[in-house]
């Protein structure tokens, strides 16, 4: 067993839960209502917990090609939804997402700090970890 793939592994899945916890505690407990697009991250977001802790425990490093994958389209779903907030060419021109605007930011720390600048980091940790576990495997055999 490759330590560091079991270590990368456990990080990913915490990435995901954080992310997870992060916005049910928007939604629920902040009561802000996601828009169409946060509804698509958390599709993407959310079977990662239970995948990647399945697979942690069952020590199933193979699952970093499927955590890849999903974890890449939610980047790009994320990198979308931020430039939607934070490019004012786009934002102007955004067209309507339901009840709730996706260029609308419930918060904004620092300036910059929006909830899908905070998937878009998630979503990176994962697929950065998900790519170094696969590497570490490849290293192993």
């Amino acid at each position: 067993m490759n330590k560091k793939a079991d270590t990368l592994l456990f990080l990913a899945w915490a990435a995901s839960l954080t992310a997870t916890l992060g916005s049910l505690f928007f939604s629920e407990v902040m009561k802000y209502e996601p828009c169409e697009l946060c509804w698509y991250q958390r599709i993407l977001m959310y079977p990662l917990v239970i995948l990647l802790g399945v697979a942690y425990v069952r020590k199933d490093f193979k699952i970093s090609f499927y955590s890849l994958i999903f974890s890449g389209i939610g980047l790009a779903v994320s990198l979308y939804h931020y430039s939607l907030q934070k490019i004012s060419i786009l934002s102007e021109s955004a067209p309507s997402c339901g009840r709730v605007p996706c260029t609308g930011e419930y918060i904004n720390w620092m300036g910059f700090i929006t909830i899908p600048f905070l998937a878009l980091a998630g979503f990176a940790i994962i697929f950065m970890v998900s790519l170094l576990t696969l590497k570490a495997l490849k290293e192993d055999h």
